[in-house]
């Protein structure tokens, strides 16, 4: 007997059989077979533990579907372990808008996003926003965009300033806090009332992605326990040197997988 999964659904095999022929049995019209999170273009036999996903090109898949074939890229074992996590973002700019866009790609079931700003045309620049969303607040933007992308994302909001007094009233019983402000002032505000209030959760920040300064420059760096901080820590943004998508893009993504690895149980840096 042969234990694998078929779009998610645990199915067992009485005998050994191939990827072709689990296909001709289950699902004939698939024309994109995966397996293990990788993508097969040719026959192979079935093996214990396998994760099988089928797809045809062009279907509609209904809600109960939906979920399942968005994740058939993963690396096998990770929607599972992360569809019921938290993860707090702190603004909702150039990396929290990207930040946020990439976990509900992968599938973290619950962000909790907060952000007191509007969406406006310089934003368009490397924000994750469209132009018929300018003047809506950012975090109402931001829900609807990700909602589009993941509706199975539970998304809470909070539309106003992150102070220390309600930090932890608005990031309540998340396992990550991501920093994702612009300014320096905000940054060190919430580096500084997270560490001290809620030590047991890691904190992922960023400092220094302004310009178009070598790709390679952004790393991800642990200050201390439960502390990441991502950037080149020099290139701020100033006179003669803005926020532009590439750099801000590369840093959110750091920020997003350092978040990712985090709620796997790995070391981010």
């Amino acid at each position: 007997m042969i234990k694998i999964q078929l779009n998610e659904v645990p199915l067992e095999l009485q005998s050994e059989i191939s990827l072709h022929q689990l296909r001709d049995q289950q699902q004939l019209d698939a024309d994109i077979l995966i397996i293990n999170g990788f993508p097969a273009l040719e026959d192979r036999q079935l093996k214990d533990g396998d994760q099988v996903v089928m797809i045809k090109r062009g279907y509609i898949p209904d809600a109960e579907q939906l979920e399942t074939l968005m994740m058939a890229r993963h690396t096998p074992g990770v929607h599972a372990r992360i569809a019921q996590s938290r993860v707090g973002i702190a603004g909702a700019g150039g990396l929290g808008s990207n930040i946020a866009i990439s976990l509900a790609r992968v599938g973290v079931g619950q962000l909790v996003i907060a952000d007191f700003d509007l969406v406006e045309p310089s934003n368009l620049n490397r924000q994750q926003y469209f132009i018929d969303q300018i003047g809506q607040p950012k975090v109402t933007a931001l829900k609807e965009n990700l909602q589009r992308i993941n509706p199975y994302v539970k998304i809470d909001t909070f539309n106003g300033r992150i102070t220390p007094q309600n930090l932890n009233q608005v990031f309540t019983d998340i396992d990550v806090m991501v920093e994702a402000f612009d300014a320096p002032d905000q940054k060190a505000m919430l580096t500084a009332a997270h560490l001290q209030q809620s030590p047991e959760c890691p904190l992922v920040a960023a400092s220094g992605m302004a310009g178009y300064a070598a790709s390679n420059s952004i790393q991800t760096k642990k200050i201390r326990d439960n502390f990441y901080l991502i950037g080149d820590q020099i290139t701020a943004a100033q006179p003669g040197q803005g926020l532009m998508a590439p750099r801000v893009s590369i840093a959110a993504g750091h920020q997003a997988n350092a978040v990712l690895r985090l709620l796997l149980g790995e070391k981010p840096e």
